[in-house]
């Protein structure tokens, strides 16, 4: 079946009612016939039955053993690191969301497991520094906020022989257009407050893996932890992702279109989006991705913080917001809030310079999304006009 097919179909009516919406059961415990006797429902912790759907969706969705849901991006991601014992490392992507940035660094490096950031978009990089201690190969492509894509095959390949997990934090493409594990992934990350839920309505996350063993691993963290996702934000999530293929095809028409005009764009430095020809790895995307997603970054050619404040509070239709992967159009400067958790010298060998502007393009017109970026680059330019007696 087609994947919009395929993703309205793996949402079962409910058995009790025949409801076409997946039930909310809003429920913290169930009855039991006989102590220990049930209908695979004890506390709602352990499991429930809206977030079973979207659990068993998201599995469907990236072709994995099993998913699981979490009350957000940062929780799935610690989940996954409890895998992790003293002595452990892991190689990680060096322009990583500043949110595992601040995880890895602060909490699980001083229970004695090493983090070794590296460009993973060059293979002799992985292959150097993957060793007989790594556990976790740590992947976003695209990354957040450079876009750098890596060739997942090729990585899973050399951790594989280490016996390391591959990790790929899929939030950015959405299983809608690339699914990691048929690549040789072994866990899936997704911050589902993004594309999947994709209303800017809810904060989730979810974890997708390639084996039994890991699931029985993740699934008793889960339950130990506790931070699952809750009945109606589960409910969201599912309602979110029958939308998914539909959403992520007009926002990566709408990329494109904002891309290639930034790219000719005299006041603009560099452009980075996965679908222009002239991204150093817009070949290994083509053969990954199915769309090229909605989120584009540029660097001002006045590189500045001053810069990019202006430009960041000069639009319109574009809001200023942490966040992305909503139906409205979003911006940020990642210097400043995404990844100000990063220190400045790691965060400039990163590729995220004091201008470097960070959007998330929605739903609306293509059209209308050029002419306010035109409009607030203007605004920077102002005392250029100015002088030359333009007002």
């Amino acid at each position: 079946m087609h994947e919009t097919t395929k993703i309205i179909h793996a949402i079962p009516v409910d058995e009790l009612t025949g409801a076409i919406s997946v039930p909310i059961y809003q429920t913290s415990t169930f009855v039991q016939q006989a102590p220990g006797v049930h209908k695979g429902f004890d506390y709602a912790r352990s499991n429930n039955p809206t977030r079973k759907v979207l659990e068993d969706l998201i599995a469907q969705l990236e072709n994995g053993i099993a998913g699981f849901a979490f009350a957000s991006g940062l929780a799935a991601i610690d989940c996954v690191l409890k895998l992790l014992k003293t002595g452990d490392e892991i190689v990680a992507v060096d322009d990583i969301y500043g949110g595992s940035f601040r995880l890895f660094t602060h909490v699980y490096e001083k229970f004695g497991i090493k983090v070794n950031y590296i460009d993973t978009t060059e293979i002799e990089n992985v292959s150097d520094a993957v060793n007989e201690k790594t556990k976790l190969v740590w992947i976003e492509s695209p990354t957040n906020p450079t876009l750098k894509i890596s060739d997942i095959k090729t990585i899973s390949e050399i951790a594989h022989r280490y016996n390391a997990w591959v990790v790929v934090d899929n939030t950015f493409a959405s299983p809608a257009s690339q699914k990691p594990i048929e690549f040789g992934a072994d866990i899936i990350i997704h911050s589902a407050t993004k594309y999947l839920a994709g209303h800017s309505d809810l904060i989730a996350g979810l974890v997708v893996v390639n084996s039994n063993a890991l699931a029985e691993k993740i699934k008793f963290i889960q339950n130990a932890s506790g931070g699952i996702l809750a009945p109606f934000d589960s409910w969201l999530t599912i309602r979110g992702i029958e939308t998914l293929p539909l959403r992520m095809e007009k926002i990566s028409a709408n990329a494109q279109i904002i891309a290639e005009y930034l790219e000719q764009d005299d006041l603009i430095e560099k452009v980075f989006y996965p679908g222009l020809t002239s991204h150093i790895n817009y070949h290994i995307a083509k053969q990954q991705q199915k769309y090229f997603g909605g989120v584009i970054s540029f660097i001002l050619k006045e590189d500045t913080v001053e810069a990019a404040t202006k430009f960041c509070t000069s639009t319109h239709l574009f809001k200023l917001a942490e966040s992305l992967g909503g139906v409205k159009s979003l911006l940020c400067h990642p210097a400043s809030m995404t990844h100000k958790s990063i220190p400045v010298e790691k965060r400039k060998q990163a590729g995220i310079a004091d201008s470097l502007i960070r959007l998330s393009v929605g739903l609306e017109d293509a059209d209308d999304l050029v002419d306010d970026i035109k409009n607030a680059l203007v605004k920077i330019n102002l005392k250029e006009f100015t002088a030359i007696g333009i007002n």
